[in-house]
């Protein structure tokens, strides 16, 4: 692959205001090209660009085309910083008048060289806001499209969109379906900028002569035309960070944008990123989630997982100090431990995540920088008691890599994000799992989930509902000290589901109708009939699973609740149990046996997340 970095403009806005400055601040600058001025970190622009590029694996040539008036300051430049000089391509022109114009410009570099190679092309000018993104990733992705491809940012607050080349994306094929070159107000709602950074392979190379045939030399133009009338394939990748064309700006605007720019590099460093998510409870319909079915959870405050991201040289995964020992004090200690808590804690789960975020991202199209980072964790959630321990984990990391990246909601929606948490729960690290922990865990509060087929095959995700969590009744949650592995209690329901075995089947329509009645029972503040259809929910739960699967323990715990007149069922794949007791007076005394019997109990504390404040 060959690279053109593009900086042959004349006569700009900002180097007349620069040399007709009379404050005496920029006088050093006066003459200086546009691409040699000062960007981020005191380095020059082009200095950037070409630290960049500058990789033999990546690009077997580099060139720089430039105009005869302004050709000997870049000559200086390239035997100053070791770019070969016999690669910087002069266009001849010396004015504004008789310019090539950039289209012009790249188009002659391919004739005088004979190039026959994919080409990216760049603007030398452009300021960047983050100087350390992946441009291996870059042609990656290009490598991977069948067609050309355009990178493009969001804008940020205050740019406004009729002054810069708007891509509309198809999110699914990163396809660019619509050019629009400084769309008037209204003409469209995308404010994804596209900027002088493109690939082009070699076959489409022909389409420039026949473009420059119609007159136009800007490459908005030719973009537009290329896409919008020829109908060529021409993808996008984003890059989460912000772009300015020197070029195009006076002499405010480029100290504003150098400032703004200057100033993010310097904050982001300093300022760890940490992000929590919640356990949850299921209170309705599970385990249909896995089955097409309907179900309603809630997260809860009383545990949670905490992740914090801190920038630094490498990356580093720290393993928790009681989550994930590597030291013990004798061969007992490890067998006692090995056998309440597994073999496996949280940091096989941030690995997961780091590798299918990256995965996730070249894939969807969009570039992350260089940047490292280094991830430690927390968690209270009681393992191995279905109260979605692991997918907390999950979650708050992908938050904290979201953060940290410049992910947006729109890069990563929230029906897709509990999709991706639980592909790398059950892809990565084979853990037996359903949608509903991590819908519920993105979308945080009271949650309405249905999980139909029709949606999942149509969508590739249910319809998913937050609801009012306002007056809520005091659930409770008990769970046992010492649970079996909650992934087990699923047996070979799946199978027997897949094999259409009718009792089956009917349950999971049942539970869907459960969850139903519950979303009415809940708007409605229906408690005494929401205490029906949890005991319902469990009975149904008991005949299909049958109570070997479920376990003597579960149903110990099933059986203590009721004996006080409390609504009860599993939470969760088992080890805890959830309940909803109206008579407050034998909720205490059921507390003081659940405890007596050498359970943990608690009064549980819905997390609202229009109440609390959570980052991301």
């Amino acid at each position: 692959m060959i690279c053109i970095l593009l900086v042959a403009g004349h006569d700009t806005v900002l180097e007349t205001q620069i040399k007709n400055d009379d404050t005496g601040l920029y006088s050093h600058l006066t003459g200086v090209p546009k691409a040699l001025l000062p960007g981020i970190g005191g380095k020059k622009i082009l200095d950037f660009w070409w630290e960049t590029v500058n990789t033999r694996q990546l690009f077997t040539e580099v060139y720089l085309v430039t105009n005869a008036d302004k050709y000997k300051h870049y000559e200086r430049w390239a035997t100053a910083n070791d770019f070969p000089v016999e690669n910087i391509i002069n266009d001849g022109s010396t004015t504004l008048e008789d310019r090539l114009g950039a289209v012009s410009d790249l188009e002659l570099v391919i004739r005088s060289q004979k190039l026959q190679d994919d080409i990216m092309v760049i603007a030398g000018d452009m300021l960047c806001a983050d100087q350390n993104f992946d441009i291996a990733q870059v042609i990656r992705f290009f490598k991977s499209k069948p067609g050309e491809l355009i990178i493009y940012y969001e804008l940020e607050e205050g740019e406004k969109s009729s002054s810069r080349g708007i891509v509309e994306v198809c999110p699914d094929s990163n396809k660019i379906t619509r050019f629009l070159e400084k769309p008037a107000e209204g003409s469209t709602t995308s404010r994804l900028a596209s900027v002088v950074f493109y690939c082009l392979q070699k076959d489409t190379l022909s389409y420039l002569s026949d473009f420059l045939c119609l007159q136009p030399q800007a490459f908005g133009q030719f973009w537009e035309w290329l896409i919008n009338e020829k109908q060529l394939d021409v993808f996008g990748m984003k890059l989460p960070t912000g772009f300015q064309l020197i070029g195009q700006v006076g002499l405010s605007d480029y100290t504003k944008w150098l400032t703004h720019y200057s100033t993010k590099q310097q904050d982001n460093p300093a300022k760890p990123i940490t992000c929590k998510s919640y356990a949850r409870v299921g209170l309705m319909g599970n385990p249909s989630d896995g089955f097409n079915g309907k179900t309603i959870a809630m997260t809860i405050s009383n545990f949670w997982a905490e992740v914090t991201l801190t920038e630094s040289q490498t990356l580093v995964l720290v393993p928790h100090p009681l989550n994930d020992p590597t030291d013990f004090g004798s061969l007992q200690d490890l067998f006692c431990i090995s056998r309440k808590e597994g073999y496996l804690g949280g940091l096989r789960l941030l690995q997961a995540t780091c590798k299918k975020f990256y995965q996730f991202c070249s894939k969807q199209g969009i570039a992350l920088t260089k940047q490292n980072f280094t991830l430690k964790y927390d968690t209270n959630i009681p393992r191995q008691v279905g109260l979605a321990g692991s997918s907390a984990i999950v979650s708050a990391t992908l938050k904290c890599l979201m953060k940290f990246y410049n992910i947006t909601d729109d890069d990563l929606p929230k029906p897709i994000r509990a999709n991706f948490i639980l592909n790398v729960e059950t892809d990565e690290l084979f853990i037996t799992a359903g949608l509903q922990d991590r819908v519920v865990q993105v979308y945080e509060g009271l949650v309405y989930m249905d999980f139909s087929k029709k949606l999942m095959d149509e969508q590739g995700y249910g319809n998913y509902v937050s609801m009012d969590m306002s007056d809520l009744p005091h659930f409770w949650l008990a769970y046992l000290s010492d649970p079996s592995d909650s992934g087990r209690i699923h047996s070979n329901i799946k199978q027997r589901w897949l094999n259409g075995e009718p009792l089956v089947v009917d349950a999971m329509k049942t539970f869907a109708e459960l969850t139903d009645q519950a979303r009415i029972a809940l708007e409605t503040k229906d408690w005494g009939r929401m205490v029906q259809l949890m005991d319902q929910n469990f009975e149904l739960r008991r005949t299909v699973y049958t109570d070997d699967c479920l376990g003597s323990g579960n149903l110990k715990m099933v059986q203590m609740a009721r004996q006080f007149g409390s609504a009860v069922k599993l939470p969760g794949s088992g080890g805890a149990v959830v309940g909803l007791c109206l008579d407050q007076a034998k909720l205490v005394e059921m507390r003081q046996a659940f405890q007596e019997a050498g359970c943990v109990f608690c009064v549980i504390s819905p997390y609202n997340p229009s109440v609390c404040t959570n980052q991301l």
